[in-house]
């Protein structure tokens, strides 16, 4: 069977639970694509996709594969002794900050907060641009500015002393992780038991 997914995806959601699936059914082979586009998975000949819960088309059968998600906006200690913390969004601007250049957004990531029911969203600025986000975390880890992550990738770092977490009141969890598959689809022995496995179970 083959899966398409983001690389966050891949890391804390899907490969944690094939862990324990693979060694249970040595005959299922199973092929995984990271891919940040919003792929097309009849044209692209996938059996399976993994999106963010907002992202999955409504023609599709969706499967919530993992909890709600927070995204973390974090620089190094030594970052900081150069550069105040920013108190809002709008203090962004004026911070050096590492751009995501995503498929699914057209081009660079406006960095998206919410408080108090209110979205916002900022276009930030800096010297680096990566297309995943493990760079970004590198990035920030050497001092060269502030990242926008998923929570998860930050908060051993945070814990550690080597990230400072800002913001964290703007940053509203919001839906994560589904699989979804074509409403179409015969679904076989194997394909019931895959996503048996990766269905999210509070």
């Amino acid at each position: 069977m083959r899966i398409t997914t983001a690389e966050h995806a891949a890391n804390s959601v899907l490969w944690p639970k094939l862990t324990p699936f693979l060694p249970r059914y040595p005959d299922i082979k199973i092929e995984v694509t990271i891919d940040y586009g919003l792929t097309d998975i009849v044209a692209g000949r996938f059996d399976i996709g993994i999106r963010l819960g907002d992202q999955v088309a409504k023609d599709m059968i969706a499967v919530r594969i993992g909890p709600d998600l927070r995204m973390a906006v974090a620089g190094s200690p030594a970052y900081f002794e150069r550069r105040p913390p920013p108190r809002t969004p709008h203090e962004l601007t004026a911070h050096d900050c590492t751009n995501l250049r995503l498929p699914t957004y057209g081009g660079l990531y406006a960095w998206e907060f919410e408080k108090n029911g209110h979205p916002l969203k900022v276009r930030v600025e800096g010297q680096l641009t990566f297309n995943s986000s493990s760079p970004c975390l590198r990035a920030a880890l050497a001092g060269f500015g502030l990242a926008f992550l998923p929570e998860d990738m930050v908060l051993e770092h945070v814990d550690a002393g080597r990230l400072v977490r800002v913001l964290e009141d703007w940053c509203a969890p919001f839906p994560g992780y589904h699989l979804y598959y074509p409403s179409r689809r015969q679904a076989s022995p194997a394909f019931a038991l895959l996503i048996d496995a990766l269905r999210y179970r509070a």
